[in-house]
């Protein structure tokens, strides 16, 4: 039997860290490129690896890319062709090829990372490209940026974010305007919704601050991207995340590709500070 890959045990192997002292995260280029570990004065902030929580999907903050959310049992088209990407959560493909490739480290400082990832060309993503990230301290406050460059060719235009997953927060400061319905298969669908009660495994539309207060502390997530998903299913953990699109995007709205030599980009500003 097939086994879900994003499932599969992902272990964080060398870590760098960038920080300050007051605000110290620890990154791990071969898990995905993905944030391991943040702290902040000495308290944790993210779920991060250990052996219950081994999962590729389960642990850190990871970037989405090229695309965020379930892509509908890994179907869509694209200039006229059917694209099957493999399944790797039951049957669809979710969160992108990103998170579990290893990432080449271009540039480092005490305060900043700089990652790219060359993208397959081949089932998994027929489209090559390049993803880079930036990941840069200052004071209190983290700040990400995750782009993607097409190559040669033209593909779906992609929808990038972050998939954090920190320690479940005593409040959440969180105030959606419209909601992606979910269906049967739990994919999102159109026409949008108010927001429903929590819990929630949802994409929203949001374009406020949104804010965790735990442990005598407050982080602050602000973004360019106006789409958000919310997991709040299990008591421990949390899932805030920023994304440039709805998932299984490539099949609901389809926006226009993105043309050979463009990039699109977002970012993520992450601000700590004592409650």
């Amino acid at each position: 039997m097939k086994r879900d890959t994003s499932l599969l045990p992902l272990m964080p192997g060398e870590l760098l860290h960038i920080g300050n002292g007051q605000l110290d995260i620890d990154i791990a280029p071969a898990a995905g490129g993905r944030i391991a570990r943040m702290v902040f004065e000495g308290k944790p902030w993210l779920a991060g690896y250990d052996s219950t929580n081994a999962a590729a999907l389960n642990w850190g903050s990871y970037p989405m890319v090229p695309w965020a959310g379930r892509i509908r049992r890994g179907r869509f088209q694209f200039a006229g062709h059917d694209c099957v990407l493999p399944a790797n959560l039951g049957v669809h493909a979710i969160h992108g090829v990103g998170f579990v490739l290893p990432w080449s480290v271009d540039a480092r400082s005490a305060h900043a990372v700089d990652l790219s990832l060359q993208l397959p060309r081949d089932r998994r993503w027929p489209f090559g490209g390049v993803a880079r990230q930036r990941l840069s301290i200052t004071g209190n406050t983290l700040r990400m940026v995750l782009s993607l460059t097409a190559g040669l060719h033209a593909m779906p235009r992609p929808v990038l974010g972050w998939h954090p997953w920190f320690h479940a927060p005593e409040r959440l400061e969180f105030t959606p305007t419209q909601c992606y319905p979910r269906d049967a298969e739990g994919v999102a669908t159109l026409p949008l919704v108010a927001p429903p009660p929590r819990p929630w495994d949802d994409c929203f539309i949001n374009t406020q601050p949104v804010v965790l207060h735990r442990a005598g502390q407050a982080l602050r997530l602000s973004s360019d991207c106006d789409h958000w998903v919310i997991y709040d299913g299990r008591p421990d953990v949390i899932g805030v995340e920023p994304q440039g699109g709805p998932p299984d995007a490539f099949n609901l709205a389809p926006p226009p590709p993105l043309a050979p030599g463009e990039t699109v980009a977002h970012w993520c500003l992450l601000e700590w500070m004592r409650d």
